[in-house]
């Protein structure tokens, strides 16, 4: 099985999150729980239908992600784009995604 981890929008800024093992929403991709068996991905789901519920989060969204060099990194080049921002910077005070961890 692919590792995975639980990403959504926060609904109250729009900025990707991903669930932390401590049940938390944080910003930063590599403090996510990482679920390595189908029962970690259930719980996964569970959590984040309840965070809906409540109105934390929007767009939950189990990913699929590999681990190298102990760096988390996304399969999918859209969710690498989340992880690390935009590709362009845009606004004051808002970086853009380093280039190598976009790369396909």
């Amino acid at each position: 099985m692919v590792d995975k981890v639980l990403t959504a929008n926060r609904l109250t800024d729009g900025i990707a999150v991903w669930l932390d093992a401590n049940g938390q929403w944080t910003e930063r991709l590599q403090e996510a729980f990482v679920a390595r068996h189908a029962e970690a991905v259930e719980a996964l789901e569970a959590a984040g239908k309840q965070a809906f519920a409540s109105n934390l989060v929007v767009d939950l969204n189990v990913i699929e992600i590999e681990e190298k060099d102990g760096i988390l990194r996304p399969l999918r080049l859209r969710e690498r784009i989340r992880a690390e921002g935009p590709t362009i910077a845009y606004a004051e005070g808002h970086g853009y995604a380093d280039p190598a961890f976009i790369a396909a």
